[in-house]
């Protein structure tokens, strides 16, 4: 679970409800036919604009991003560093064995045990690289559209509110409650914009440049392995993918096993 997001998320919302509160009722807040042309018309130009399972896929992506943990990149350098001792100690076949929970990391490792060339392994993986960057940003690109499109339809909820406004401009006293509830609608465009759609498509963003880091580190240090470059020169190559102050010191001298590698 990605805490810090659950936390931002509910102190941005409990904070505006309470200044709801705070200033009078809030049901003055609550206007069914508003709800509808926000979410209703932000759903319909989404869905005209990008495919349906593209939007599918997005709130999927979102739900995994927010409930599970990326592979911090520092554990990621210590599982090639693993991995460079376990292809020194035991030969490139033994890179055949390891079980990893990912399939890039799998991948590149049988690469390597089935004596793929240098050159081969780069060019896959580093097209797999660029199709993962590829397919986040369809998904980053949904929710920016949802952004963009939510004040657009908050803006025309309340032009719709000004117009019959207008139209009853014979009563006085209808002026004041009419207007509110012009005004509600971009209320509603602007909450779903800046709480919801932007900050879950800077989280998608943050995430997948965390995501390249990691498999920019599987891909180096791959073609570490097959330079058959020596322990302490792979620690140097793929510790530059992290800042200085968060890299941990090189260990020797610890036995490495082909086995399990996170």
């Amino acid at each position: 679970m990605d805490f810090a997001s659950l936390i931002g998320f509910l102190s941005g919302l409990a904070l505006i409800i309470s200044a709801i509160f705070l200033g009078g009722s809030g049901d003055v807040f609550v206007n069914i036919p508003g709800m509808m042309i926000v979410i209703g018309g932000t759903i319909a130009a989404t869905l005209l604009t990008v495919r349906f399972r593209d939007v599918i896929a997005a709130f999927r992506a979102a739900w995994i991003v927010f409930t599970r943990d990326n592979t911090d990149p520092q554990q990621m350098i210590d599982n090639m560093l693993e991995i460079s001792k376990i292809s020194h100690r035991k030969g490139l076949l033994a890179l055949g064995e390891i079980e990893s929970s990912s399939n890039f990391l799998k991948r590149a490792c049988l690469m390597i045990s089935d004596a793929a060339s240098e050159k081969i392994v780069q060019k896959t993986l580093q097209t797999e690289i660029d199709s993962l960057l590829a397919r986040h940003y369809q998904v980053q690109d949904v929710f920016k559209k949802m952004a963009m499109y939510a004040p657009a339809f908050g803006m025309l909820g309340t032009l719709i509110g000004l117009i019959q406004m207008l139209s009853t401009l014979d009563d006085p006293s209808s002026i004041g409650p009419a207007m509110s509830v012009a005004l509600l609608t971009t209320f509603y465009g602007s909450l779903l914009s800046s709480m919801i759609f932007l900050p879950i498509g800077g989280k998608l963003k943050s995430r997948t440049l965390m995501e390249v880091t990691n498999l920019e580190i599987i891909r180096e240090g791959t073609l570490s392995i097959l330079s058959n470059d020596h322990y302490s020169n792979v620690y140097e190559r793929l510790s530059s993918y992290i800042p200085e102050a968060k890299r941990k010191p090189l260990v020797v001298g610890t036995k490495a096993n082909a086995g399990n590698i996170q």
